[in-house]
């Protein structure tokens, strides 16, 4: 079995980063390790206050008793963090890989347009350290922006404009891009996955309704189904078919996040 290490912040409520990623991971048969840069009372999307607890001094310490031990991963995931979170991620990488380790990046900074609360006009450069080397950055187009110091659009890219965006991604260094959120039919969603030398896409029924964590829920399945086997774009379609589904699982009154946990018997026979 597969161990990957995933690298987010826990809110405690909210169906998002850690609380999403060591579930769905476990699903694809993947052990799932976490390592929480900080722990936060929700997520800060639509909650009127949170707490915030950084553990940014800790994570050095765990580095050093997983050296000591000779614990190395297969792969790391990396979701929301902070700036100060950079350097030791960074570090991890380096000291606690098994031989030929994948990094996922999901770059959970901004969406609709703006960066997210509490996050610095420079930090997507920071960000942008993260995805350099990475095997699979999956930003959003907002995100992508801001990674690339693009326009930011709400909506109207051309096909042009998003292989534009994604050649940029990868002049920062990503081997892989999965970009989200891309469109060019009113009645369709989906993503573009490129490898450097080719770009696909995968479309889906647009679905009226928005909610929280649906990126999380989209780049765990993605992390798990390569861990699994399977390529960048059964992976990101995988992850894509059981976004819609938590999204249609969801009730109205439900909106801090999805209700994923109802269709992980889905995600488990997909996976095999």
């Amino acid at each position: 079995m597969k161990r990957l290490l995933t690298i987010q912040d826990i809110s405690c409520v909210g169906q998002c980063s850690t609380t999403v990623a060591l579930p769905l991971i476990s699903a694809c048969g993947v052990e799932c390790a976490i390592l929480p840069p900080a722990i936060l009372s929700n997520h800060t999307g639509g909650f009127k206050t949170w707490s915030f607890a950084d553990l940014t001094g800790e994570l050095g310490n765990v580095e050093k008793k997983w050296v000591e031990q000779g614990i190395k991963f297969d792969a790391f995931y990396t979701g929301y963090v902070c700036e100060s979170h950079i350097d030791p991620i960074l570090s991890i990488v380096r000291t606690c890989s098994n031989e030929g380790a994948l990094r996922f990046v999901d770059p959970a900074m901004a969406d609709n347009g703006k960066l997210y609360t509490g996050f610095a006009d420079d930090f997507p450069s920071k960000m942008a350290r993260l995805c350099d080397g990475a095997d699979y950055v999956l930003p959003n187009l907002t995100e992508a922006a801001f990674l690339t110091n693009s326009e930011v659009k709400l909506s109207g890219y051309t096909q042009e404009e998003i292989e534009s965006l994604i050649a940029k991604l990868h002049r920062l260094g990503a081997k892989n891009v999965i970009l989200t959120g891309v469109s060019f039919d009113s009645d369709k969603l989906g993503s573009a996955i490129s490898d450097g030398s080719k770009i696909e896409y995968d479309f889906n029924q647009r679905l009226a309704r928005m909610s929280h964590g649906t990126g999380d829920v989209f780049a765990s399945v993605f992390a798990g189904a390569v861990m699994r086997g399977k390529t960048a774009l059964e992976a990101a379609a995988l992850a894509a078919d059981i976004v819609c589904e938590a999204i249609n699982a969801t009730s109205d009154d439900h909106w801090y996040g999805v209700s994923f946990e109802k269709v992980m018997p889905s995600l488990v026979n997909a996976i095999g």
